[in-house]
């Protein structure tokens, strides 16, 4: 199993509506599941204990190959479109268990 973590810096616009955009990502990132092969958990969260970054997305892959195929996965890649309208800065961490 593959864990996928990725953190998030929104844009000052962006912070003015973080629910919203939180929840939009979430509903968004959620719709790939049992569209994206191999995808098999999938959630944003909102930090609220202060720090660089303000949202988090937590995946689980079935496999490495699975993670690689949802990065060019042409639903994926829509959302992905989203998030960089939203987004100033990204960190990401991927191990293997």
């Amino acid at each position: 199993m593959v864990k996928h973590i990725v953190l998030w810096t929104l844009t000052e616009e962006a912070k003015k509506n973080i629910d919203a955009v939180a929840d939009d990502l979430q509903t968004r990132f959620k719709s790939l599941l049992g569209v994206v092969d191999g995808l098999q958990a999938i959630e944003i969260g909102r930090n609220y204990n202060g720090g660089n970054f303000d949202i988090v997305l937590y995946c689980e892959f079935a496999t490495k190959k699975a993670q690689e195929e949802y990065q060019n996965h042409p639903a994926h890649l829509a959302v992905k479109k989203i998030v960089h309208s939203v987004v100033c800065g990204r960190e990401c961490v991927d191990y293997e268990i």
